[in-house]
């Protein structure tokens, strides 16, 4: 697809994905319109971080997904639509369930209904893998069963199904990316892999959760890629469809392999505040991305050591944006 002057509107274009995706559409040629979450402060998140010559050419609108009217004026004259905004950290949902509710179930219920009323021709609705919750199976397909095991995952699961409803019920051209693990620069250390590079780059001892998990990691470009590929491909339209790399780590596995990469050794010490609820920890998620590859021709391009490379390289210039002393919830 030629994504030359096409309109395209991205909700959450501040955050992680959203500021890689926003960056690749860019470069694209895309008119690109990021919504990003108000604040009295006019901070525009990870897209102050992009490159001068990148943010230049994005119309940058402030607003919140949880009211109709701010996403119906940002939905204004769009074709494409990326809906990534959602509040994302499973053990703040423990602290704020509700907030969960209203952001990722109700602002996607806005965004549905203001697709419909603009008559968009795409949406490309962001799931998560989380919402499979402990693997019955592996590797995971999207036939898999969804399973609500944190508050998170509980309102993401109600977001995709607001999704399909509308393409079932208004027949709304949407389509439901669930992407697994994504990591890559300006990930916050909310998240292990910036949460073990940070404490790593600045001592021979670091503090983690449980080591067990195992997760299939998905470098950030690629995942911005298969949101474009979805977008691209008619056949996607009413489907979910899993993007990631397609092989899993533990994460103990993973701490071994970043001080590798670092040529440390550290020591790991289990932090009790650090470890999740028993039956709401994930134990095993690892992807089956052949409907991916099947109905987009999407597959990743980088290996997990080029992809944590690049992360550590940005990390390591970057070292302010992180607090490797406490726990980012």
């Amino acid at each position: 697809m030629n994504w030359q002057g096409v309109k395209v509107l991205i909700t959450g274009a501040g955050g992680f994905i959203g500021s890689h995706l926003t960056e690749r559409m860019v470069e694209l040629g895309a008119n690109v319109r990021g919504m990003v979450h108000y604040n009295s402060r006019n901070n525009w998140g990870l897209i102050e971080v992009l490159p001068k010559n990148i943010q230049k050419e994005i119309e940058i609108f402030t607003g919140d997904v949880q009211d109709p009217f701010s996403v119906q004026k940002a939905m204004a004259d769009r074709e494409v639509v990326f809906h990534l905004a959602a509040l994302i950290a499973i053990p703040y949902s423990y602290m704020a369930p509700a907030s969960y509710v209203d952001t990722n179930v109700k602002g996607t219920l806005n965004v549905m209904q203001a697709g419909l009323q603009s008559n968009v021709s795409k949406i490309v609705h962001t799931s998560t893998s989380e919402t499979y919750g402990t693997a019955i199976y592996t590797p995971i397909d999207e036939k898999h069963p969804l399973q609500g095991q944190s508050p998170y995952s509980a309102s993401k699961i109600g977001a995709d199904k607001i999704a399909e409803s509308y393409y079932l019920s208004f027949n709304l051209p949407v389509a439901t990316i669930r992407p697994f693990n994504t990591y890559g620069p300006r990930q916050s250390a909310r998240a292990v892999i910036p949460t073990i590079i940070s404490q790593a780059l600045t001592r021979d001892k670091i503090k983690l959760g449980s080591l067990t998990p195992v997760r299939d990691l998905n470098y950030a470009k690629d995942t911005a890629n298969g949101f474009i590929k979805i977008a691209e491909s008619e056949a996607t339209i009413g489907k979910v469809v899993n993007v990631g790399f397609g092989k899993g780590i533990t994460i103990g596995e993973l701490a071994q392999k970043i001080a590798q990469l670092l040529h440390k050794d550290i020591l790991i010490e289990t932090d009790e505040a650090r470890i999740r609820p028993e039956k709401s920890e994930v134990m095993q998620l690892i992807c089956d991305n052949h409907l991916a590859k099947e109905l987009t021709g999407w597959e990743p391009q980088y290996t997990l050591e080029q992809g944590l490379m690049e992360t550590i390289e940005f990390i390591r210039q970057n070292q302010g944006l992180y607090k490797p002393d406490i726990y980012n919830v």
